[in-house]
């Protein structure tokens, strides 16, 4: 199984290097005008996300667009011992890659992991998602502990290119025990239910 996912994140990590800088920018601000018209989105108060490394979907303006419309947002943060916690986005200045290889993260205070009970909307990184909610991090885990702490009921919305979501009848992604579902999928092209979340 890990080594089933391992095959399946490097090629696509290999697609995704293929994009131009221009392409990604079209598809960063389609995907903006896609997840702020997604109604749980709207009506949300807090958003929870991450600030896009190359070649992932680019967030940058979804970040920007929804501060503009008055939303809280909430980054993960790198803390001691690979700990992660979330802090407010407060500008793409100050936003920096603070360890190597690590995804932006913004400079202001580490409010703990706790801090996610705050979002209404969770929109998390994939690597390719299935029609059955399953969703193919990056390898560290990190979100599927972190998911621990949303509230029941949130739901939690993967944000991929199109191409990435499979078939989970005919092409399921790898699953293990630890691996957390989402509810939808967001694409600069659209977005879709893959389950309701429960109710809170």
């Amino acid at each position: 199984m890990v080594d089933a996912k391992q095959t399946l994140r490097t090629a696509i990590r290999a697609s995704r290097t293929i994009r131009s800088p221009r392409v990604q920018a079209d598809a960063a601000a389609h995907l903006a005008q896609v997840v702020v018209a997604i109604p749980d989105v709207a009506e949300a108060s807090c958003v929870a996300l991450y600030a896009s490394r190359v070649g992932e979907p680019g967030t940058l303006p979804l970040i920007e667009l929804l501060v503009s419309k008055g939303k809280r947002v909430l980054l993960p943060v790198l803390g001691p011992t690979l700990q992660r916690g979330w802090a407010e986005f407060t500008g793409a200045d100050d936003l920096l890659e603070r360890a190597p290889g690590r995804p932006p993260e913004p400079g202001g205070e580490d409010l703990g992991a706790e801090a996610l009970a705050a979002a209404d909307v969770v929109l998390a990184p994939a690597l390719a998602v299935d029609t059955g909610g399953n969703r193919l991090g990056n390898g560290g885990g990190w979100y599927d502990r972190a998911l621990e702490h949303a509230r029941d009921g949130v739901p939690v919305i993967a944000l991929v290119h199109a191409e990435e979501i499979y078939d989970g009848e005919e092409y399921p992604l790898p699953v293990e025990p630890h691996d957390r579902r989402v509810d939808a999928v967001a694409t600069p092209e659209g977005w879709r239910w893959l389950r309701m979340p429960a109710a809170a």
